[in-house]
């Protein structure tokens, strides 16, 4: 995966999605990222290629819809992978 291979929004659904089994990596890095106590401007820059002081928003909607996949992930998602991979 390149750091261009991401939409500004991962898609919302109840269901684990194609876009979230490609972006596993990128929902354990910001996890990581996180319990590690980095700031969320370093964690764009670094896993996403976003300059947070060029274009704020669009970083700050990246990070925040990201980690909240991420955390979605942690608390309902990896049932789902879970249950696919035994299909």
């Amino acid at each position: 995966m390149t750091k261009t291979d991401f939409l500004d929004q991962p898609p919302d659904s109840a269901v684990l999605t194609p876009y979230d089994r490609e972006h596993l990596k990128t929902y354990l890095r910001l996890l990581d990222a996180e319990a590690d106590g980095a700031c969320w401007e370093e964690a764009v820059t670094v896993i996403f290629g976003l300059d947070p002081d060029k274009d704020a928003q669009r970083a700050a909607r990246v990070y925040t819809s990201h980690m909240a996949r991420a955390k979605w992930m942690t608390e309902n998602g990896f049932r789902h992978l879970v249950r696919s991979s035994y299909h």
